[in-house]
């Protein structure tokens, strides 16, 4: 009970090489992920974006549906047996 398994060494022995030995691979993840997060507070803070400087000029409106009423389908009963 106070021992370790063959598996218990080896899920302690993946963990330590990936957080040490695949440093590369995740420092570059991390700052990837840094460089998005630090991108998009930059574009969060301008307040002059072409992007919502077209959405405020065009016209708003609600979505029309089809011109002619829906059909209305039948259903037949059916009788299980």
């Amino acid at each position: 009970m106070g021992s370790f398994s063959i598996w218990h060494w080896l899920v302690v022995l993946a963990v330590i090489l990936v957080l040490f030995g695949g440093g590369n691979k995740i420092s570059g993840l991390m700052g990837d992920f840094a460089k998005g997060i630090k991108s998009f507070k930059k574009n969060m803070a301008e307040p002059d974006d072409e992007s919502m400087e077209d959405s405020t000029t065009k016209a708003s409106g609600t979505l029309a549906g089809p011109s002619a009423p829906a059909a209305t389908t039948t259903r037949e009963k059916t009788v299980t047996h």
